[in-house]
């Protein structure tokens, strides 16, 4: 395809040249090349050169950006690079937005790294949200890859440096942008969503255990547990002042890697699924008590009445007691199965359901107690249990069958197997003779809690449909927590150090508060926005005048998603360098 030039002349022998877009096609008949014309520019003279120009950039678009600037380039001028642009000129904006870049820079003046600290940060921040990697690639992607506004390089020391800092600064760090994302997005605080999940390391050793506090923080002090404190019958370490743990210790993992040395992290989440703020325990930490630290912290932050939501995993009386202090409250998840005298209560209460959704039905119920109760009861999860139980069932029976010719230390043995399976186990019995038998009382006790959950309230202005749809975001923490793992990668971490650890958890958290506030404004994934802003590209030329440095045009889509997020266009030319 190429421009061609057709002379036509006028009676009086004036020659006028018109510009066409043409190319050759083979004549198969004729043997011979034709040429074909697809567009007609019109005279030369009188060329329409602002819609060339148009055309020009929008088949441009259909191009590698490198190879799109080199074909554009103006005679004179050398094309250098092409760097992706679109996603830390988003991502900064709203770190400037939501004042996280005025808050860094008051609090680290006076480092060594003066201004630099934030900008490192904040790069380190946008690698977590865009192309999750190590420190030492990270300042590979800052240094050569990616085009971030006051940072044009950047060493691997100065990144630690200023994760270090990053460290010292969290608690009036967190506190600051919890004040200025609420304030500016105008969000809900009504209700506080808690949950905890581990990251485990691909070592072998766990860190040495050393006197760490209640909080999980390091001591000079030696380790001595203090006596006469009232204990959480849930949680066998509470009540210990000081405690002898490793960081990287061995834990109850949800990752299913019991063999790896872990860390826990939890993160408190507003309705709207906004990250307010992220902790890190040791590995060996059990859950029970750790809501209690999440209040106290949260305590000042809060203008107004707070409930805390949380899983069963948080519903111990000391819990309850600690959350209902200072007038906020709670809606905890209760233990079906624990066989508590107030589950069981409950459960035998007659009443009907009221629909909320099509997958939900609530009823409270009066047990006589100052909390209430919510029966929650899904249709559709009813289904799936009982599948799953028929499938549980049909393979114990499989498994059992036949065993009554066995030996009784056979029998012993098979449920000693058994009894390592804790799905199948819970259905199974043990005769006075020793035969193994379904326990037919307890798959009838199953059926009655199919779909169901079982919710504890302390407030009573709410209603049961408001109790239940508000533990049915707790969801909004477990999205947060896929994300963190899936997009951001929180693992691996390639981290030793305990105060990198903890500097590494909360640069993950400040990419998920970013991008949750990118979502929640555009209504679009975070992998939609983030694959259309990252065609929008900084290129650089350079010629006999000098070297600068320029945006290639937005796209729709890209006017698109800066307007929804408030984020103003990039600058035209962004750097402008004149030769001497």
């Amino acid at each position: 395809m190429y421009v061609k030039t057709a002379i036509r002349r006028t009676k009086d022998g004036q020659e006028i040249r018109y510009l066409q877009l043409a190319h050759n096609e083979w004549d198969a008949d004729a043997q011979r090349s034709r040429t074909k014309v697809l567009h007609s520019f019109g005279r030369a003279d009188q060329l329409d050169r602002a819609a060339i120009e148009r055309l020009v950039v929008s088949l441009g678009r259909l191009l590698d950006p490198d190879r799109a600037a080199t074909l554009s380039a103006r005679p004179g001028l050398d094309f250098l690079e092409a760097r992706p642009l679109g996603g830390t000129h988003v991502l900064d904006g709203l770190w400037r937005r939501l004042g996280i870049a005025a808050t860094m820079t008051r609090l680290l003046s006076g480092r060594r790294m003066g201004a630099r600290a934030e900008r490192a940060l904040f790069a380190l921040v946008a690698n977590r949200a865009l192309a999750p990697s190590s420190k030492l690639a990270a300042t590979e992607w800052i240094s050569a890859d990616v085009h971030i506004d006051g940072l044009a390089d950047i060493d691997e020391q100065a990144c630690y440096r200023a994760m270090d800092w990053l460290a010292e600064i969290e608690p009036d760090l967190a506190k600051e942008v919890y004040f200025q994302v609420t304030d500016l997005l105008n969000l809900e605080v009504d209700l506080i969503f808690f949950d905890t999940t581990s990251t485990y390391f691909e070592t072998g050793q766990a860190d040495e255990a050393i006197a760490r506090d209640e909080r999980g923080h390091r001591l000079d002090q030696p380790a001595t547990s203090s006596a006469g404190r009232d204990r959480d019958e849930d949680d066998p370490e509470d009540g210990q002042k000081v405690q002898l743990r490793g960081f990287r210790s061995y834990g109850k993992s949800k990752d299913s890697r019991p063999d790896l040395p872990q860390v826990v992290v939890g993160m408190a989440v507003t309705r709207e699924g906004i990250p307010v703020r992220v902790w890190s325990w040791p590995g060996s930490t059990g859950d029970s008590a750790l809501i209690r630290q999440v209040r106290d912290d949260l305590r000042e932050w809060t203008l107004s009445k707070v409930i805390y939501v949380a899983d069963r995993g948080f519903s111990s009386t000391k819990n309850r007691r600690h959350l209902m202090r200072g007038g906020t409250g709670y809606i905890i998840g209760e233990k079906l199965r624990s066989g508590t005298a107030e589950a069981k209560a409950a459960l035998s209460r007659q009443g009907r359901y009221a629909a909320v959704a099509d997958n939900l039905q609530v009823k409270e119920v009066k047990i006589g107690s100052q909390d209430r109760f919510i029966i929650c009861y899904n249709p559709e999860a009813a289904v799936r249990d009982a599948a799953v139980r028929e499938q549980l069932l049909a393979q114990l029976t499989e498994m059992i069958d036949g065993t009554d010719k066995l030996r009784a230390t056979k029998r012993a043995e098979l449920a000693g197997v058994i009894s390592t399976k804790p799905g199948l186990h819970r259905f199974l019995r043990t005769t006075p003779g020793g035969l193994l038998r379904i326990d037919r009382a307890k798959v009838e006790r199953e059926t009655n809690l199919d779909g169901k959950y079982l919710l504890r309230c302390s407030d009573p202005s709410l209603s049961p449909e408001d109790v239940a749809l508000g533990y049915k975001q707790l969801l909004e923490v477990e999205r947060g927590w896929r994300d963190m793992k899936s997009i951001i990668d929180l693992r691996p971490v390639y981290h030793r150090r305990e105060d990198r650890i903890r500097a590494h958890v909360l640069l993950c958290w400040l990419a998920l508060l970013l991008i949750r506030v990118a979502e929640n404004a555009a209504g679009q994934t975070w992998t939609t926005m983030r694959a259309e802003l990252q065609r929008l590209h900084a290129i650089t030329y350079t010629g006999p005048s000098g070297t600068f440095r320029q945006t290639t045009e937005l796209t729709k889509p890209q006017r698109d998603l800066l307007a929804a997020l408030g984020v103003p266009a990039p600058k035209k030319i962004l750097d402008l360098a004149v030769a001497d």
